[in-house]
């Protein structure tokens, strides 16, 4: 019997047939979509936005709703202390918890917190064995109502640790019995995801420019530590997500490129949206450990500046979302393979 070809071997984004959902967001980092057609949006509010369901004929996008006790609160202070010293609530990866509401990495309180769907926040934890937590990123839901979480790093600003390369990221765990480590040694700890099984978990290490994974225990230990795919990617990954025929398609920021791996390690480009001059400026930086935040803030595309993450949704996931830390809107577009379910979709 034939093998199935991958449905993304000849297939590219086509940006004439990019569309955008909402307005006036404030850095949607991370998205969730649910089965209904909501889409929810992290926002530097200090919350999050609710875009929809759309109309009953499947056509436009009715509301837009931010939920929060912020709303009328900008980020204050500009550019700077927005995106490099992350003064204030910068709520940034999001999940469901097991009644549906959600659970936060706030990158700016450097904070895990949760937060109803009328918007009642709490603040669940602050440190691990006694110490600051550090710059939490990004939270995860697996099918045993555990939380896991990343920590992208220990330094601040987090900025220095795309130089120096500091192997100080980790992954934790919330359970029934606490919250502890359970893997460290990151480099620039981003999102993490399971398989279908929940055998293996994946994480981002955004300034190794790698994904790795490791094998899960059913106690939440974590072992055999492997680089999944090259052991360089060409650029900063941030946010991935599996489609159903197991590529994992991979947002690189600042320069603005969406990627997929296939099952087999070959890297195919779905969109490239970066600038050759300030990409270059940029990589050459890296690579001589000298990168400002004036490098980075002249590094980005048009249609998802700082792409930061991506979403499948609609009712056939087949729709994909993405995220960014510096765009207004949510640009969208079809997929020609559906993505994994995420655990609130089954």
């Amino acid at each position: 019997m034939a093998a199935l070809q991958n449905p993304l071997k000849n297939w590219r984004v086509n940006r004439e047939e990019i569309q955008y959902l909402g307005h006036d967001l404030q850095r949607p980092e991370c998205i969730l979509t649910e089965p209904n057609g909501t889409v929810w949006t992290a926002d530097a509010r200090g919350g999050v936005v609710k875009l929809g369901p759309p109309a009953p004929d499947g056509g436009v996008f009715t509301s837009q709703q931010f939920i929060g006790l912020k709303i009328e609160t900008a980020p204050i202070g500009g550019w700077g202390a927005v995106y490099i010293q992350a003064v204030g609530s910068l709520p940034n990866g999001i999940c469901f918890d097991t009644n549906g509401d959600f659970i936060i990495a706030n990158w700016g309180t450097n904070h895990i917190e949760k937060m109803t769907r009328d918007g009642k926040l709490t603040t669940v934890l602050t440190e691990i064995d006694g110490k600051p937590l550090g710059k939490t990123n990004f939270p995860l839901r697996d099918s045993k109502g555990r939380i896991w979480f990343t920590v992208t790093t220990q330094t601040e600003p987090w900025s220095d640790q795309i130089n120096t390369r500091a192997t100080d990221g980790y992954i934790a765990l919330m359970d029934e019995k606490g919250v502890r480590m359970v893997a460290d040694g990151f480099c620039g700890t981003n999102e993490i995801r399971f398989d279908d099984n929940e055998e293996w978990l994946y994480v981002v290490e955004s300034t190794a420019w790698k994904i790795s994974r490791m094998r899960v225990k059913p106690n939440g230990d974590l072992y055999g530590r492997e680089v999944y795919g090259p052991s360089k990617l060409g650029g900063f990954p941030d946010g991935f997500a599996f489609d159903a025929f197991g590529n994992l398609w991979v947002t690189l920021i600042f320069t603005d490129e969406l990627i997929a791996i296939t099952p087999e390690g070959e890297v195919i480009t779905l969109l490239d949206d970066s600038d050759p001059e300030t990409k270059k400026r940029l990589f050459d930086a890296y690579e001589n450990r000298c990168v400002t935040p004036e490098i980075l803030a002249a590094t980005q595309g048009k249609v998802c500046p700082w792409m930061a993450s991506l979403s499948f949704g609609g009712a056939d996931l087949k729709t994909v979302y993405l995220g960014s830390l510096r765009g207004a809107k949510i640009p969208y577009f079809q997929s020609p393979v559906a993505g994994q379910k995420m655990i609130h979709w089954r």
